[in-house]
């Protein structure tokens, strides 16, 4: 027995020395829903309906934005979940939970409050992010996408991506072109101008896609069948690695380089070369389930998880 107790101390401390710590961390106010890095700055939001905004080098939060609380279906007041965050140029946009399970979009300028669209619109939106400083990306619960100008309070379009539940969306560099992942397993590629489908593209994921990245000309996908898919501009090079636990967060750096996913049951994340399909290395110190996947340079990313802790990792 004592020769068996020997055995498993020696291998948890073996997997310990090969887990790579964070380099530091950020305290959010919340379990961290969505996770931004723009201009020096980290953007954090949060369950508890607060975005907080940490400066990159010191790791302390600068500004707090706090959205206005909510009537849940009891009539009871609760924190209205922040959904996702986006900045462009001066402009900070939050989309919120708002009530009668609508949701609400917010711009912050110089500490003004613009509401753009709340409950009155009736629009279940999931994630919104800038295309460009008028115009903003929407996807609604019912996988739809809408392009909305802000100046004249209207929908560009509006399109029905296909009949799954959504899932996510990332855009490309220049706001040109989102990835849109869903329930099917497929990813579909669209003009954010116009609407229009460029492409889908699929078979890496059989099933559900929890979360996607789109760096470079390279999407990646995180799978509930347990597979990363990559897909590239080069036809016919697609491919997919396995892993032992669900997927939920992905995540390219800028060069498309190296991608990272959750590949455990411990909340680690996996860092791979996406041309070798080499491992460099597990990033562990997550305690619960990671949410989101950040690089902010091909040396450095962040991690959040349904914590308050945003850890950091230096890729060595």
């Amino acid at each position: 027995m004592n020769k068996i107790l020997l055995l498993l101390v020696l291998i948890t401390s073996l997997f310990s020395q090969n887990t790579n710590k964070p380099m530091s961390s950020f305290i959010a106010s919340g379990g961290v829903i969505d996770l931004i890095y723009k201009d020096n700055r980290v953007y954090a939001a949060t369950d508890t309906g607060v975005v907080d905004i940490f400066d990159y080098k010191t790791k302390k939060i600068v500004k707090k934005i706090k959205v206005d609380k909510i009537k849940d279906f009891k009539g009871d007041i609760v924190d209205s979940k922040v959904f996702s965050v986006d900045k462009i140029g001066d402009d900070i946009m939050v989309l919120s939970q708002d009530e009668k399970g609508f949701s609400r979009v917010n711009i912050y300028k110089n500490s003004q409050k613009n509401t753009i669209i709340d409950s009155r619109k009736k629009l279940s939106i999931i994630k919104a992010k800038y295309l460009d400083q008028n115009t903003i990306l929407l996807a609604l619960l019912s996988n739809e996408l809408i392009s909305y100008d802000i100046a004249k309070a209207k929908q560009n379009y509006r399109v029905q991506v296909s009949g799954g539940r959504f899932s996510d969306f990332r855009l490309n560099e220049t706001g040109t072109q989102t990835v849109v992942a869903d329930e099917g397993g497929d990813i579909h590629i669209y003009d954010t101008k116009n609407g229009k489908k460029i492409k889908t593209l699929g078979g890496q994921n059989l099933d559900n896609i929890f979360q996607i990245d789109y760096k470079n000309g390279l999407v990646i996908t995180a799978g509930q069948d347990r597979k990363i898919g990559i897909y590239t501009q080069i036809p016919n090079s697609a491919y997919s690695l396995e892993s032992q636990f669900l997927v939920y967060s992905v995540g390219l750096s800028p060069k498309g380089h190296l991608a990272g996913y959750s590949c455990d049951e411990n909340n680690n994340v996996a860092i791979f070369n996406t041309a070798t399909k080499m491992q460099i290395g597990i990033f562990g110190g997550n305690n619960t389930t990671i949410s989101n996947i950040i690089f902010i340079s091909e040396k450095e990313f962040l991690t959040s998880s349904n914590n308050k802790i945003v850890n950091l990792y230096k890729i060595k």
